[in-house]
């Protein structure tokens, strides 16, 4: 198994491609620690994940807080003896045209996607010098590469090319301690993410129109970028480090 006695911290990690990037590294041998502000879904997705509640643990409170990285730090070397892979996956997504933000909007997209990468990547860095090296790997996404008319995003989009500055910006800082740090950057992924502005009935309308909008023909999975940053986090890409890497249907090299 390619991660055995690893382990790993996902954020965002109580749904969709959070989760099943979690079920993924449990499945190939890793000690997994899943965060998010939801306790009771957390909960729900460890135990359906690793029933014996041994090797995948759940660790709620907000990520934008200092104080929950240095509380998914201290869980994840108290349980299994430190961190070896960290994965910034938190989001939201929620189109509004531009004039209609407002100063909350903005503020809960940086708390959750900039603030949701740095203070995670800066409470476990240390620790994964300690073993030596690590990986980290964000899920950017494709709106920060390239505006989509359909789907006005300002704020998230901003918010993600921050995500991905972080991705460049501490690559080359801890490349020397032996550290990646690489992103994904998805376009249309069908997770409960649109479920948080849409009706049940309207994502399933919606989100088959956008299968077109992607070169090979459909929607992404979680399970397509779950693969994507299994790959990224191990020893396969052990000569890749600050890239944010398209895992988009080919979405962005119609794009370019």
């Amino acid at each position: 198994m390619k991660f055995e006695n690893k382990t790993v911290i996902v954020t965002g990690g109580g749904s969709g491609i959070g989760k099943r990037t979690a079920q993924r590294f449990f499945e190939e041998g890793a000690n997994v620690i899943i965060n998010g502000r939801r306790e009771d879904v957390l909960k729900k997705a460890a135990l359906e994940i690793d029933p014996s509640g041994k090797k995948v643990l759940a660790v709620a409170g907000d990520i934008s807080l200092p104080e929950t990285s240095k509380k998914l730090v201290q869980v994840a070397t108290d349980a299994f003896g430190g961190i070896d892979i960290l994965v910034n996956n938190t989001g939201k997504f929620n189109p509004t045209p531009f004039l209609d933000y407002t100063q909350d909007d903005l503020q809960s997209y940086l708390d959750t996607i900039v603030k949701g990468t740095f203070y995670p990547s800066q409470a476990v860095i240390p620790e994964m010098k300690k073993r030596g090296g690590g990986a980290i790997v964000n899920t950017g996404s494709m709106w920060a590469i390239q505006a989509v008319e359909a789907t006005p995003s300002s704020a998230y989009s901003a918010a993600m090319a921050g995500r991905h500055a972080l991705t460049r910006n501490l690559a080359i800082e801890f490349a020397g301690d032996h550290i990646r740090v690489n992103t994904v950057a998805p376009a249309v992924v069908e997770t409960p993410i649109y479920n948080t502005f849409m009706s049940e009935k309207e994502v399933a309308e919606v989100l088959p129109t956008f299968n077109e909008f992607h070169p090979i023909g459909r929607n992404g999975t979680p399970q397509d970028v779950a693969e994507a940053i299994l790959f990224l986090a191990s020893d396969s890409a052990s000569w890749i480090t600050g890239v944010v890497m398209p895992v988009d249907g080919g979405v962005t090299a119609r794009l370019r």
